[in-house]
């Protein structure tokens, strides 16, 4: 079994990759720019750029199976192309959005949409597919990264909202297990950690691997979208405006979905902590 990985250069999916490889089974990395990605020795790379159709046929000749990230716009294109090359199953990195009640129209999480059109289409479609829905990844910590490093300080508009921040090798292996065994296939999986924690919590949980008191700099919601907007699109600020506003005060359901589907206890988010501490130390 050859198993291609798309967006090999994201954290799950070089994390998938090595797995993988690991294990002494066939992969092909993946990712719009193949050239920035640095696998390990003897795994091939290719290009796939979800969002042009022209890469789909070399990507997926001789492959299996594939680990897919969530692209809605040329999706009908990449099931035509998977299933003229024999893939039997698509492993999708979907979303937990997508269990929330639909909004009026016009006013539901894109984030949420965005996975919906993506698993109805696999859903419709005559490949395989099984779907994995993580809520917040740990890695998500990595945005303050800056701001602990320098003054320990963290504008939050709602520190006390609440998440099941995953870790990514959590994710990937359970991408692994439904990969590998086949009575897995077919369904869909709602994966968090295994705990649900404040933004304060986590920020305590940093303070321990930064070597410094971190804290956070409440601001407005108006003042927070402000602050991030040169970087973070403005309708985006909004849906996670909305979804902490949500959340302020009211810790998330967690699931054993990882434990079931790989094993083991998912890892807390103190291990994410201690894995990527580097990045928070002056």
């Amino acid at each position: 079994m050859t198993t291609l990985v798309t967006g090999s250069r994201g954290r799950v999916g070089a994390t998938l990759v090595n797995l993988l490889h690991s294990k002494g089974l066939g992969v092909r990395a993946a990712s719009g720019t193949p050239e920035q990605l640095s696998p390990p020795s003897g795994v091939p790379t290719v290009k796939c750029d979800l969002g042009d159709p022209s890469t789909f046929a070399a990507a997926l000749d001789g492959i299996e199976s594939v680990f897919l990230y969530a692209q809605p716009a040329h999706i009908d294109a990449f099931i035509a192309e998977a299933e003229s090359a024999g893939v039997r199953h698509i492993v999708l990195l979907s979303s937990s959005s997508v269990l929330e009640p639909p909004a009026a129209e016009g006013a539901d999480s894109p984030i949420a949409v965005l996975h919906r059109d993506v698993e109805r289409a696999l859903e419709a479609g005559p490949v395989a597919a099984t779907f994995l829905r993580p809520g917040a990844f740990s890695g998500n910590a990595l945005r303050w990264s800056h701001a602990i490093r320098t003054t320990g300080r963290v504008d939050l508009p709602y520190p006390q909202s609440y998440s099941d921040p995953i870790h990514e090798a959590d994710i990937a292996d359970a991408a692994f297990a439904v990969l590998t065994e086949p009575e897995l296939r077919g369904s869909a999986y709602h994966l968090s950690g295994p705990e649900s924690l404040s933004f304060a919590d986590q920020l305590a949980v940093l303070s321990g691997v930064a070597g410094r008191e971190v804290k956070a700099n409440v601001l407005t919601p108006d003042a927070w979208k402000e602050a991030v907007g040169g970087f973070m699109p403005a309708g985006f600020a909004d849906v996670m405006l909305t979804y902490w506003a949500a959340q302020d005060g009211k810790p998330t359901v967690v699931t054993d979905a990882v434990e079931r589907l790989t094993g083991h206890p998912g890892r807390t988010f103190a291990e994410w902590a201690q894995d990527h501490a580097e990045a928070f130390r002056a």
